[in-house]
């Protein structure tokens, strides 16, 4: 049974992908606000549609929606709200909902010079293209109608202040509230798995390859000085012990991180040597998925200077640096 507790209804949703359902939250206030619109399935509108009977309300109440990234299980339902609803994000998200031929071009180019200088054979760099490319069925195209940005108030919620969390996506945001400790959270914090750092093009080519994994960590370390009483997450179960929670994520990081140093210690290898040593049931299907993990792990290494990374032929090789 759907219900308003402290202002906030949650809502869960069906989706068709391995991480099971969606949570989207309603936010009581000057004007009702959804966060987060789940994924564009029939079978997800019927849900949210039902749902939202349970509290007597109808699409046509929400007047604005807030959304914390643009991956497909959090944006879809916005293909059958209202054309003229309101929808704010980080400005990060605005090229992957308003979609152009230069995006298209763009992430093409990145991901074959990524993959190759991690070694990826030609044969899993196109078919992880190809897979990452099927789920845009069910990204809507839209426009923001405006940015939300570090500290900001949204209007029509008050009391809500954004709090940028990139890393699970570039664009990635949670909103806090001061009063009661409540977070909702996106993916940034998930009980019972840890995001994955996804591979992300630049904002343009004038910049360098994002590191996912680090600012990943620099979000859980900064939502580790706020007094998270409760984490309204967008998958799984709610969160009621935060601060344990992201010590236990950046531990459990940090100790992936050392078992793939001590992979390079006797030899080099490329990135994708170490994603079949770390993923050998999976690779092959999830490349992109466990390619990203594994570049999160090298990224992070570096940047502790435990690993060191040297230019093939046509490759990069990592090794142990001590």
């Amino acid at each position: 049974m759907v219900e308003w507790k402290n202002g906030i209804a949650k809502i869960t949703l069906p989706t068709p992908f391995s991480v099971g359902d969606v949570h989207t939250y309603l936010i009581k206030g000057e004007r009702l606000t959804l966060i987060d619109a789940g994924v564009k399935t029939e079978e997800a509108w019927q849900r949210f549609n039902e749902q939202l009977a349970e509290l007597k309300l109808t699409p046509a109440d929400i007047e604005q929606v807030i959304l914390t990234h643009h991956h497909p299980d959090h944006v879809g339902l916005l293909s059958y709200l209202s054309a003229s609803i309101e929808v704010y994000a980080h400005p990060w998200n605005e090229r992957w909902l308003n979609r152009s031929a230069s995006l298209w071009t763009m992430e093409d180019e990145f991901y074959e010079e990524v993959y190759r200088q991690f070694g990826v054979p030609e044969e899993y760099y196109k078919s992880s293209v190809e897979k990452m490319k099927e789920t845009l069925v069910f990204v809507p195209n839209i426009c923001l109608t405006g940015y939300l940005y570090e500290n900001d108030s949204p209007s029509g919620i008050e009391g809500w202040k954004v709090i940028e969390t990139h890393g699970h996506a570039q664009g990635h945001i949670a909103l806090w509230r001061e009063q009661d400790g409540f977070l909702i959270g996106g993916d940034v914090l998930l009980s019972h798995i840890s995001p994955n750092p996804l591979l992300e093009p630049p904002l343009s080519k004038d910049f360098e390859r994002p590191k996912p994994q680090l600012q990943y960590n620099e979000s859980l370390s900064k939502l580790a000085e706020y007094p998270i009483a409760f984490v309204l997450a967008g998958h799984g179960a709610d969160v009621t012990d935060a601060h344990t929670l992201i010590k236990k994520r950046l531990a459990s990081q940090h100790q992936r991180a050392m078992q793939v140093k001590n992979m390079l210690v006797h030899e080099p290898r490329t990135a994708f040597q170490i994603c079949r040593e770390l993923f050998p049931k999976v690779y092959e299907l999830e490349t992109g998925l466990t390619i990203s993990e594994t570049v999160a792990q090298l990224d992070y290494l570096l940047s502790l200077s435990e690993i060191k990374v040297v230019e093939g032929e046509q490759t990069l090789l990592y090794y142990a640096a001590k």
